[in-house]
């Protein structure tokens, strides 16, 4: 998924760093307009019904960069967007699975993984990189917003036991082209506190003292072998409706990541893209790499195995 922008887009784009670069009207909707989503499949007998939650703080170190270590490894900048991070601070495009895991995270107990997603941001200032890379270069201008929170939540199987994670395992969930593409594999979840069963792929307006909040949801059904493919979704791929995982596959823990923003009341804001998004919210995305060392992911299962909840 490596972009070529042309030089004439770049062009374009590099001249718009000023604020105004805020999303159409109609890619908005009030959070009270947003159906009421599907819940989960009720749990068989044979469920995994344990809860781990991984305390990663919420970047306060503001680890920032516009690479991609799952897409675009070993090519600087080459998200053409800005990415946020917990876990990991030594994750660039240039990491490699010894130097993750020689490093340090923000996460507790162990828990080496590297997270990250498009940054948002305020698009009525002038952002600190309006004339980098993965800002303004390629067309995201504002300032960043800090998250107000970040969840990260592993969650086990509601039609049976899960196995490990393999360490190194890399995954994406959404799709950062699918404004362009009609939609393929597009999995943004946008919502606000306080409504957690609505989801919209689309800006939520959130009520008073409700906050913005993205919530992305990554496959759980693994090809038992790889821990990466060529698309970097064959190898690890959602499970059906009812919790079911295709044939040949099995469940492993589901991350899920929540990240919560205090937006300022009337502030206009938008999420990092590639240019020719323009910035579509459908485009949400988040990417994981696994590095949590083997007997603490082998516990993590344990107790999703074990109906248990687990910090």
């Amino acid at each position: 998924m490596l972009r070529t922008i042309p030089l004439a887009a770049v062009a374009l784009v590099a001249a718009c760093t000023t604020p105004g670069a805020t999303p159409a009207d109609d890619l908005f909707v009030g959070i009270d307009q947003v159906q009421v989503s599907p819940g989960d499949p009720a749990p068989s007998p044979d469920a995994s019904t344990g809860v781990v939650t991984s305390s990663c703080g919420r970047n306060a170190e503001r680890h920032l960069n516009a690479d991609n270590a799952v897409i675009s490894p070993g090519l600087a900048n080459g998200a053409h967007h800005t990415h946020e991070y917990v876990g990991n601070l030594s994750t660039t495009a240039f990491s490699t699975p010894e130097s993750l895991a020689a490093a340090t995270s923000t996460c507790a107990n162990g828990d080496l993984s590297s997270y990250f997603w498009p940054v948002l941001r305020l698009t009525d200032v002038v952002g600190h990189d309006a004339h980098a890379e993965g800002g303004g270069v390629h067309g995201n201008t504002g300032e960043v917003l800090s998250p107000d929170s970040v969840t990260v939540t592993f969650t086990g199987s509601p039609v049976g036991k899960v196995v490990p994670l393999p360490r190194f395992l890399r995954t994406i969930t959404g799709n950062p082209s699918a404004a362009t593409s009609g939609g393929l594999n597009a999995n943004a979840k946008w919502g606000c506190s306080g409504f957690a069963d609505r989801f919209t792929v689309k800006y939520p307006r959130c009520p008073a003292g409700s906050k913005l909040q993205r919530t992305f949801d990554f496959p759980n059904c693994w090809d038992g072998r790889n821990v990466d493919s060529t698309s970097h979704r064959d190898h690890i791929v959602p499970a059906a409706a009812n919790g079911a995982c295709p044939p040949t596959t099995f469940p492993v823990p589901r991350l899920r990541l929540v990240v919560s923003y205090d937006v300022p009341a009337g502030r206009p804001f938008a999420v990092d893209s590639f240019p020719d998004e323009h910035r579509d919210p459908i485009t949400d995305h988040a990417m994981f790499v696994n590095v949590f060392p083997d007997e603490v992911m082998a516990r993590l299962a344990d107790c999703l195995n074990e109906g248990r909840t687990c910090g």
